[in-house]
């Protein structure tokens, strides 16, 4: 482990052992720690995505913006990328490199790397979560697929990546909904405010017929809390919460991350609630029935 992390490059590893990382600090670092004669020129052709990547779609008409931009700037900062056995694969800027390819240039600045599977993993995710916005599905398997390779507990995952116990659980909890509801999600047919509520039950046949029921008579969030409340509905089984120091505020903070499935402190009189961004704004927004 000590020579893998070594492989990161000096001042890079700290990244990857102290506080949960912001991706954009991360490849400032990179690239203000390459001398410019380390920057190099490879050829479209030679690079392949992540295989780590959880994005699987990409908006066209934004790539096509970035590809007009690169036409008239160049490629303005360069993409990082790791020798493979065949070419390279790229750790950060994929989007760049699909943008080159329809601005028809055949090379890009690229500063290569020797990331460790893990860390690329990691990367990949994190540029996704802070660059881009991921479907909840994709960012539900992007967190299982790297708590499962680093060996982590959903803890550990939480704060490693800065969010809530509950959001992580709430996330992952979507990948055991029957496939029809995944459908339903990945047409935005049904909210992940609903898919929370979703997640938390046992039945997969009441699943089927409450999220038939969201969508036939668009049913609110709140509307679907109290139905599964009021009637019944056998839940899933979830893990006990480690026991924390208590606090004055301690259960209020514990009720609403369970609720919101985000951070949330309370400290000096002040009520702070952490998202990721505007969708997980909006997320949050709809569960306190705020967005209308």
């Amino acid at each position: 482990m000590e020579t893998k992390r070594r492989a990161l490059g000096k001042g890079l590893e700290e990244l990857f052992h102290n506080e949960p990382i912001d991706y954009n600090n991360l490849e400032e670092k990179i690239v203000k720690e390459t001398p410019k004669n380390e920057i190099v020129e490879l050829p479209l052709a030679e690079l392949r995505a992540n295989p780590y990547q959880p994005r699987k779609t990409f908006d066209e008409a934004k790539l096509e913006e970035l590809a007009i931009s690169i036409k008239e700037h160049g490629v303005l900062q360069p993409i990082i990328a790791k020798k493979s056995i065949k070419g390279y694969d790229i750790v950060a800027g994929e989007r760049r490199v699909k943008a080159s390819r329809l601005a028809g240039l055949t090379t890009i600045p690229a500063i290569i790397k020797d990331f460790t599977d893990e860390a690329m993993m990691e990367i990949a995710i994190l540029e996704n979560l802070q660059r881009e916005n991921l479907s909840p599905l994709e960012e539900a398997v992007a967190y299982k697929k790297l708590q499962d390779s680093l060996s982590l507990t959903q803890d550990m995952l939480a704060h490693r990546l800065g969010k809530s116990r509950s959001y992580i659980t709430n996330m992952i909890g979507l990948l055991n909904l029957p496939e029809e509801v995944k459908d339903f999600i990945t047409t935005n047919q049904i909210s992940m405010g609903h898919a929370r509520v979703l997640s938390k039950l046992s039945d997969r046949e009441q699943i089927k017929r409450l999220a038939e029921k969201i969508v036939d008579e668009d049913l609110s969030v709140r509307a679907l809390e109290e139905l599964t409340t009021k009637e019944k509905y056998p839940r899933r089984r979830e893990m006990k919460r480690k026991a924390t120091i208590d606090g004055e505020y301690t259960y209020v903070e514990n009720t609403l991350e369970e609720k919101l499935g985000t951070k949330v402190k309370v400290k000096n009189n002040k009520l702070v609630i952490t998202f990721t961004n505007k969708n997980d704004l909006n997320r949050i927004l709809e569960i306190m029935q705020l967005n209308k």
